[in-house]
């Protein structure tokens, strides 16, 4: 599948960007002119059923590999992907091969959740994306009204049935092997990849900084932390 993809600078030297469920390229809104500034052409990626890119008929992590590695250019100096966008950047990194990946707050696990909580995830999640600009603004009091514009339309734009796929067994597993020099920016407190989490990547040679006082959308939360994480990755 071919996506629908945004861009920022121009050149080639490339960075690509995926973002997370629920979003579109529009989360990138902030951090895609920093990186075109510092001489970076941008190309960030509407997942399936995300955005402007098209739905499917049932969606996999072979399908959001394929689609991302159809859509940007191979071997990009930077790779970023944050929640979802994290995961499928780890399933696809041996075949990008970008020079440095970074993970934003990546779904490298689920949330630890009681059976009743995991039964009524389906409903919940419909529930989310109902939410209203003025719902989401209340629940991210620190974001700017911009990306609460922007949050509210790509819940509009959403295929509800990546939900269910996400919950499905075995579609969330951390990365048992470091393919490029690696950086994991969590947030603080992160719920999807806990402290034995962040340790186990560690151990496999990623480093790991976090981001204090941020919950899972690090860069909405507080931009110029999320960008001073970046040093020296970017």
């Amino acid at each position: 599948m071919r996506l629908f993809t945004r861009e920022w600078g121009s050149g080639d030297r490339y960075a690509v960007l995926i973002h997370g469920v629920l979003s579109s390229s529009r989360n990138w809104r902030t951090l895609g002119p920093v990186l075109a500034d510092r001489g970076y052409h941008v190309i960030a990626v509407d997942l399936p059923g995300h955005g402007q890119s098209p739905h499917a008929r049932d969606y996999t992590m072979r399908l959001l590999a394929d689609s991302v590695l159809e859509s940007v250019p191979p071997r990009p100096e930077i790779a970023v992907g944050h929640s979802l966008g994290g995961l499928t950047l780890s399933s696809i990194v041996s075949t990008l091969r970008p020079e440095r990946a970074i993970y934003v707050d990546p779904a490298f696990s689920f949330p630890r959740l009681a059976w009743w909580q995991r039964a009524l995830a389906p409903v919940v999640g419909r529930q989310l994306v109902k939410r209203t600009a003025s719902q989401i603004a209340r629940a991210n009091p620190r974001w700017d009204q911009a990306d609460v514009r922007i949050e509210a339309e790509d819940f509009r734009l959403v295929d509800r049935r990546v939900l269910a796929f996400l919950l499905r067994p075995g579609v969330i597993v951390a990365p048992s092997v470091m393919a490029v020099p690696s950086l994991a920016v969590l947030a603080d407190g992160s719920q999807l990849v806990p402290v034995e989490a962040a340790d186990a990547l560690r151990e496999l040679g990623f480093e790991v900084r976090i981001v204090g006082g941020t919950s899972h959308t690090v860069n909405r939360d507080d931009f110029a932390a999320f960008l001073a994480a970046l040093d020296g990755w970017i």
